[in-house]
């Protein structure tokens, strides 16, 4: 019973609270016309009493036969483009419509698209709304919702048109000219090749022709010989494979927003994995947040799209130490292989497990994140000195530093130092 009082006083005050004002002269002036006989009560009470049903047939007619059509182009962007969306409202009646307002309901950040419009008959408008995507991450847009009524706010009318639609914002990743990792043994003495589907220099052999082979992959010679269509076999040229692993424990992020670890290990990490790519290298990459994200190791823009979709939706949530995850994971890793760690953590625990990787032939790196620059209460001093200590490269990046200048310190060094033996 409260529950249906609540109710009531919610329609009756809050959400239609000019018609219940109306409706209350409306009673007085019925009551004191019949009372006192006067005839200005009497006649506010017919004016009212032929009013509400015309604003009621009003609202209703400002919302029907309206057509609305929606246009985005693109639902995968990168963090700096623009979004841009097309919306077009057409009145199909021959009646006037006025006070329409029409909204692009979004969670994308900085998103906004509401318009008051009028429309006379059988009239559109258009109009294109621009938003700068600032934040990486999966965002809903939609549906279109326009609101109407009566002049007098007695009626209100809200109608949907269209659905929901995605849009995924990858995060912003910079050029590195100068990164520097150490580079991984090659086995059988740099002649160690694997099949691929791409084309590159390296004719292994030819095979029948498969429905979907491009044209330019037929080797013409053993088809005239063989007399049908041969096509050629490639393997990559020797190169380590690169496994970017980055940390998303939820306890050892600090700061918020643009301003925390957490983007700046995800745009570090995006960065990192182009630079490779770009170079026509073979890149992995594993986290471990909501849940274990696994890439194998590949190549091309397919593969760096999976790597970036990865990215955008991930979140500092997980609650496994980046030291346990190297750990797990270390069965993928051999003496062919690059691993390199992104982690603010200030454990030294995760600089032994990076260590017996390196003792096992698997050449290591580390992207320290300082959390004291980003607000956190402790520093990376020890585990700094931990990893100059077990001989792993590594790379420091403050708040407000510079990308892609923070991780061209390593060219320098890697002039300075002497070339390692291998294990």
């Amino acid at each position: 019973m409260l529950e249906l009082l609540k109710e009531a006083w919610g329609a009756l005050f809050h959400r239609h609270l000019s018609l219940t004002v109306i409706s209350v002269i409306f009673g007085v002036c019925f009551l004191s016309a019949v009372a006192t006989g006067f005839w200005l009560p009497a006649r506010l009470a017919y004016v009212i009493a032929l009013g509400i049903p015309i604003a009621y047939y009003w609202a209703k007619e400002n919302a029907r036969k309206l057509e609305v059509t929606v246009e985005r182009p693109l639902d995968r962007l990168q963090e700096g483009q623009q979004f841009r969306e097309r919306i077009t409202v057409k009145n199909q009646g021959w009646f006037t419509k006025l006070w329409l307002e029409v909204e692009d309901p979004s969670d994308l950040p900085g998103h906004y698209a509401s318009r008051v419009i009028t429309l006379g008959p059988r009239e559109s408008k258009t109009w294109t709304t621009t938003t700068v995507c600032h934040r990486r991450g999966l965002f809903s847009i939609g549906p279109t919702l326009i609101r109407t009524g009566d002049p007098f706010g007695f009626f209100r009318r809200v109608n949907q048109y269209g659905h929901a639609q995605s849009i995924l914002v990858y995060p912003r990743a910079v050029e590195l000219p100068n990164f520097y990792v150490p580079p991984a043994n090659l086995p059988g003495e740099g002649r160690f090749r694997k099949r691929t589907h791409y084309v590159t220099p390296n004719a292994s052999g030819v095979r029948g022709y498969e429905w979907g082979d491009s044209f330019n992959r037929i080797h013409w010679p053993s088809t005239a010989r063989t007399q049908q269509l041969m096509v050629k076999l490639f393997e990559l040229d020797p190169a380590s494979d690169i496994w970017i692993i980055l940390d998303l424990e939820k306890g050892v992020h600090v700061g918020e927003g643009d301003d925390g670890t957490e983007e700046y290990a995800v745009n570090l990490a995006a960065s990192i994995a182009r630079y490779f790519l770009v170079a026509n290298r073979s890149v992995g990459f594993i986290s471990y947040g909501a849940r274990l994200f696994v890439e194998e190791a590949e190549r091309g823009a397919q593969h760096y799209t999976r790597i970036l979709e990865g990215l955008a939706l991930a979140r500092a949530e997980g609650d496994v130490p980046v030291s346990a995850l190297i750990s797990e994971e270390a069965k993928r890793f051999g003496r062919h292989t690059t691993v390199i760690v992104i982690t603010p953590s200030t454990s030294e625990e995760w600089v032994g497990s990076l260590q017996a990787l390196g003792q096992r032939g698997v050449r290591v790196a580390a992207v320290l994140l300082e959390p004291s620059t980003f607000g956190g209460e402790d520093n990376s001093l020890m585990v700094f000195g931990a990893l100059a200590a077990a001989e792993v490269y590594t790379y420091l990046v403050k708040h407000a530093d510079d990308i892609t200048a923070s991780l061209a310190v390593g060219t320098e060094a890697a002039e300075a130092r002497p070339p390692r033996p291998s294990p």
